[in-house]
């Protein structure tokens, strides 16, 4: 069960141990925008950091780590349609000056 002391020391630590992640994350971002980096360098220093903390907050606050394989399945599949998505207006434009 999830009631007995070990496990609850366990997911204590666990989440102590995501905090300080996201922490020093959120500490990285900062710094990377104290060094003035070109804009595309810094917009994608950005997002891969984003994208690290959304995935520790989507893996353990979300529980999405204890899921079945199934969840995977969809979740890249939302992730497939949702670069469809951002993809489009990039096609829909060479379409019309091409």
């Amino acid at each position: 069960m999830h009631s007995d002391t070990e496990a609850i020391k366990k997911s204590v630590r666990t989440y102590w141990m995501i905090g300080g992640a996201l922490y020093l994350l959120t500490v990285i971002t900062v710094a990377v925008n104290q060094v003035h980096l070109a804009v595309p360098l810094a917009v994608t220093v950005a997002l891969i950091v984003a994208g690290f903390k959304g995935a520790l907050v989507a893996s353990v606050f979300m529980h999405l780590s204890h899921e079945k394989p199934w969840i995977y399945g969809s979740l890249i599949l939302t992730v497939v349609g949702f670069l469809v998505l951002l993809a489009l207006p990039i096609f829909t434009i060479a379409d019309t000056i091409g």
